[in-house]
């Protein structure tokens, strides 16, 4: 059976999409939702993708549409997810999930009365590096203690991954740190029951904070502690430091190294050293299944309730500031 996928927003994130579909079997993108048309229609055009529109809802009319991608801006994740599930199509929503916690919550019940896949990409728990570290866990030959992790990028101004001016302005919180606290959770298998945040100045035309240090405490009593930034000059990405009883691992996206920085080979974890495409194997397996896939909407709301927490202890510490 071919799964034919709508794919909405045809950004960075959307082409990373594009390219691990094109090496999974049975699944083909047969429509393509932009922002801008004939950019939408390049891209259509460079993977033999037969309808383009700039309106999800037609992509939604579309009979032969069994489920849709969502890459677009984060402000519009929980709305489009819902309009995925009330037109009766399985979902893949890019993290966040949402940036309130009410959208999320709205969107996992919308999951669970459709009947429906409701997946969201919460990419870290389906990087190969992760997955490892993961299989010793799970197996009991490795506990963390603390997990230390750094996020940094340099947006001072409102630039995508590619370097193009965005519609829409990235959040440090809601997007950034929503990896760090649901893969947090995920790999010490344990309810976050401690969290701190303090961040820097708002930006003056952002309007967000360009610096972020977030504090987390599970209760089986590993802690992390995350320092995120938009103003880092180099190098960039996120990267995740294991500390625990019997090693110290480090990931950086796909890749793995110990405490003494040599290379852990991490190829035989899956069938594949990318973690977008896995996790759309992920996604179109559950579809195929019948079943909850790793990273349901219902499996990461916690997290969101974990952010939504931390945004209302800053919006009462800059009050507080101000007061």
């Amino acid at each position: 059976m071919t799964i034919n996928v709508a794919l909405a927003g045809a950004g960075a994130f959307g082409i990373k999409h594009l390219d691990a579909i094109n090496l999974i079997d049975g699944v083909k993108v047969i429509s393509l939702v932009g922002r801008e048309r004939a950019k939408t229609e390049e891209i259509a055009r460079k993977y033999g993708i037969p309808h383009v529109t700039t309106d999800l809802a037609d992509s939604l009319k579309m009979k032969e549409v069994d489920a849709v991608i969502l890459c677009t801006p984060t402000p519009m994740h929980a709305a489009q997810a819902l309009a995925c599930l009330v037109a009766g199509k399985h979902v893949q929503v890019e993290i966040p999930l949402c940036d309130r916690l009410t959208d999320g919550q709205a969107v996992v019940a919308a999951a669970q009365a459709s009947g429906r896949i409701a997946m969201c990409g919460h990419t870290r728990r389906f990087n190969p590096s992760h997955q490892w570290v993961r299989q010793r866990i799970v197996t009991g030959e490795f506990n963390i203690q603390q997990m230390n992790v750094q996020t940094y990028f340099f947006r001072r101004t409102n630039m995508n991954a590619l370097g193009q001016l965005r519609s829409w302005t990235d959040h440090l919180l809601w997007h950034h740190a929503a990896h760090t606290v649901d893969l947090f959770a995920y790999q010490t298998r344990s309810t976050i029951v401690k969290a701190n945040a303090i961040q820097g100045p708002i930006h003056p035309t952002l309007g967000i904070a360009m610096d972020m240090s977030i504090q987390l405490a599970a209760e089986n009593g590993a802690i992390c502690t995350l320092s995120l930034s938009f103003n880092n000059d180099g190098p960039l990405g996120t990267f995740f430091r294991y500390i625990g009883d019997s090693g110290t691992y480090i990931a950086r996206y796909d890749d793995l190294v110990n405490g003494k920085e040599e290379k852990i080979d991490v190829s035989q974890v899956a069938v594949s050293m990318n973690g977008i495409e896995l996790q759309d194997r992920e996604f179109l397996a559950a579809i195929r299944e019948g079943r909850e896939p790793n990273a349901s909407v219902a499996q990461v709301l916690p997290c969101y309730e974990v952010l939504d927490r931390l945004d209302r202890q800053l919006t009462l510490d800059r009050g507080g500031a101000h007061g």
